[in-house]
């Protein structure tokens, strides 16, 4: 069969819209050589908006030449129905979970790359877990550059793919909420709710920028904020009388585990 297209995506949702847009905005590929299957009018519509062609039919899109499954892991088995009978390209999977094998045994597919971005792609910002290993190299380099538009892509050993669930995939509701808890105690204290939201994006923004370009660890980084007696050690006590840390990692193991349990 002739490949019609560069990359046929099945699913419609935020982060196909993102990564589609992201590999357009970066000029790695052309509206042209992107299809995407999704039965909602309203999502067929931003991708038509984009001089993406649209269809309601996975048939369709699975006859690109890679083939990007964006669907939630729960209905995976009712495309993965659609497409077994096909003779299918590249699949590169974004969903949390779904180990390659599972997803080659329902589907029939020869390769699968298995890849866990985040919800920063949205704005360029992304991080992505990939595991490209079943690829050869122009097919590695294929998938790296499509996930390089929306920000960065790490090659990791599928074993550590929930992992990256864990701390990456599901790690932004986690800075949120750590946000709204800062914009929370800033009103608390007198602060308009935008004041706070201010202060505290920016603190998050600094404090990462700075963790970045430091050759300084984290350990190091939290001492040189800390003056003995001063106000920075009495937060760092309370938190750990509250345990924050031991939270942190509690929350990271329910999604790791969550992830594990996808994969059933």
């Amino acid at each position: 069969m002739k490949k019609r297209v560069k990359l046929g995506v099945i699913g419609g949702g935020f982060m196909a819209q993102a990564i589609v847009q992201g590999a357009i905005g970066k000029g790695f590929l052309a509206a042209d050589e992107i299809v995407v299957a999704e039965p909602d009018a309203a999502r067929r519509a931003f991708f038509a908006d984009l001089g993406v062609s649209v269809t309601e039919d996975d048939a369709l899109a699975a006859q690109a030449e890679y083939l990007l499954l964006a669907v939630k892991p729960q209905i995976f088995p009712e495309v993965a129905r659609q497409l077994c009978e096909k003779r299918l390209p590249v699949l590169i999977s974004i969903m949390a979970g779904k180990t390659k094998a599972a997803i080659k045994r329902a589907t029939g597919a020869g390769k699968v790359a298995r890849i866990m971005p985040n919800l920063p792609c949205s704005v360029g910002a992304g991080m992505a877990g990939t595991d490209c290993s079943d690829l050869a190299p122009e097919e590695r380099a294929f998938v790296h550059g499509l996930f390089a538009s929306v920000g960065e892509a790490e090659e990791v050993p599928e074993a550590l793919l929930d992992a990256v669930t864990g701390i990456s995939g599901s790690g932004p509701a986690y800075v949120y909420l750590f946000l709204l808890s800062l914009v929370r105690a800033g009103v608390r204290h007198g602060m308009t709710e935008a004041q706070a939201k201010k202060f505290a994006l920016q603190t998050v923004e600094g404090g990462v920028a700075m963790a970045k370009s430091s050759e300084k660890s984290l350990e190091a980084l939290i001492q040189a904020v800390s003056s003995k007696g001063g106000t920075t050690v009495a937060a760092l006590e309370s938190f750990r009388k509250d345990d924050f840390e031991g939270s942190v990692l509690r929350a990271v193991d329910a999604a790791v585990r969550r992830a594990g349990e996808l994969s059933e």
